[in-house]
Order: C-alpha cells, then structure tokens, then sequence
C-alpha cells in the first residue's frame, strides 16, 4: 500500500492539531511542524498506531526564516514522498489601527502568515511534481476578500496568499501540482480569543462581537474544514486549482462534476469590482 505523506504546519494546537489527527485517520503518514517540542511530541503520542502509518516531528519558528529553511532541508532528507503541504499555522498579529501597531509584530506576521508559506511552496513544488503530483493547501482568514480595520497585518497577509496561491496555481499547473486555499471561517481558536483579549477598543465593535458570539455559541465547524482539506488532498480533487473555498459555504463536494466550467471560469478567485458589476453608469468606458 502506498501511504502518502501530508506536511502540516503550526500542527501542536487548534485547528493545525485537529487536521493532524484528521489526516491520520484518513491513511496519511505526516510531517508535523511547530514550535513547541512538547505539544507536538504529546500529539504523536495521542495517535493511534496504524500499520505503516509514520508520523515525524520538526520543531521550527515560521517567523525565522533560517529555522524554516533547516524544517525544508529535514523534509528532503527523508526518503518518504511528499505528497500534500497544508500551510496552517498563522500569527493574528498587532491588533489596532496600523499607526498604533509595533511594527516589528507587523514585519513578524508578514513573515509567518505569509513568506513562510511562500518560501515551503517554493521548496515543495518541485518535490511534489517529481512524485507524481500532489496539493498544496493553503489556509485564508478573515480580511482576505474585504477590509478588516485593526487587522492590517492579518488582513494584508492573507490577502497576499490567497493571489499568490492562484497565481502559483497558474505556474504550476503542467506539473500537476495543484494550489488553493480554504476560508475555514471564525473558530473557537486562540487566536480568536486574542480578540476577545485585546477588547472591543483595539479590535472594533464589529469584530469584538463576531469573536463573542463564536465562544458563546460555537463556531465553523473544524471537521468540515477538514473535510474540505482531505477532498483537496485527494485525487478526486484533481482538475480544481487556483481555487479560494469556503469550508462553510460552499458546495465543493459536487465541483468535480463540474471541472469544465470551473476551470474556464474565475469564480472563487479575488477579482477587482468594476462599476459595470454594481449597475453604476458613469465610471466605466
């Protein structure tokens, strides 16, 4: 039995933990990465032992790009193909207006939500084309398809991702390696109670509220993102590329019967909104 290797990053708590577990019960032998030793080493502990099944701890600081580099190089020194890169794990960053935020934490956020995925993609193109294909899998957040004010860094970052993954998409296309991201929406993470932490000064009425209603009610589902993460993982999935996908709202399950028309069209892709698209007869030629 071919067992296919899936790399997961910031896979010691939250969602990047419940996709670890997920990928295991579905047949993947993994690459776990996160900065803390113990978190990660209590997770492979937790996993039940599956015949063949690996699972290979890498200890690295996305915000330091030499630590990023060793966790690229420990990735190919192992035999075991790669076959799928989930980039998961990511900073909130400063919140507040940009003029109140310390911009070391912004450059920082910029390095882990952003470059750090850039630099594995990278890497792993090649590596993934070379064994046959596979999928990267990048994960998106709030303020990636509209403003998020006291978000710039979060926001700016995720943004950036999300072009870059249809562009990498676009480049990657003939090597059979497939690029898109899934918008998991707001989820009872420590992340989010960053905002709750930081009170409804700094983070804004709007945003404060969301994250109070999600820890009082409950929030995305992290199985349906998981769901939605071994669907692109899986060669079903092959043909859906470039691709921003909501784990909430959208029918992803039946996309592959439509291959043709999503191929040719850029729906679920970030696009600009000309007047024409809002009925405005004045500003456009």
């Amino acid at each position: 039995m071919n067992i296919k290797f899936a790399l997961i990053t910031g896979a010691s708590r939250g969602l990047g933990e419940f996709l670890a577990r997920r990928f295991w019960e579905a047949g993947f032998s993994l690459y776990l990465a996160a900065r803390s030793k113990s978190d990660l080493e209590n997770l492979a502990k937790s996993l039940p032992e599956r015949s063949g099944q690996q699972v290979l701890l890498m200890i690295c600081d996305l915000a330091d790009p030499s630590s990023v580099d060793e966790l690229i190089t420990r990735v190919n020194s192992f035999s075991s193909p790669l076959s799928v890169l989930v980039n998961n794990a990511a900073l909130q960053g400063p919140i507040g207006p940009l003029w109140e935020n310390d911009f070391s934490s912004w450059v920082r956020t910029m390095q882990v939500d952003l470059l750090a995925p850039v630099a594995l993609c990278k890497a792993f193109v090649p590596v993934l084309h070379e064994n046959g294909g596979g999928s990267i899998i990048n994960l998106s957040g709030g303020g990636a398809t509209g403003p998020r004010a006291n978000f710039t860094a979060y926001a700016t970052a995720k943004a950036g991702l999300v072009r870059f993954s249809e562009t990498l998409a676009e480049e990657s296309r003939s090597l059979d390696v497939r690029v898109n991201c899934i918008a998991p929406g707001a989820m009872q993470t420590a992340m989010l109670g960053e905002v709750l932490e930081k009170g409804v000064e700094a983070a804004g009425e709007r945003e404060f509220a969301i994250a109070g209603k999600v820890f009082a009610e409950g929030g995305a589902s992290m199985d349906r993102v998981a769901d939605l993460a071994l669907f692109l993982a899986s060669d079903v999935s092959r043909g859906i590329s470039g691709k921003l996908i909501s784990a909430v709202w959208d029918d992803w399950q039946h996309w592959p019967e439509h291959l043709d028309e999503l191929s040719a069209s850029d729906a679920y892709t970030l696009r600009r909104i000309a007047g024409r698209d809002r009925g405005f007869t004045w500003g456009d030629k």
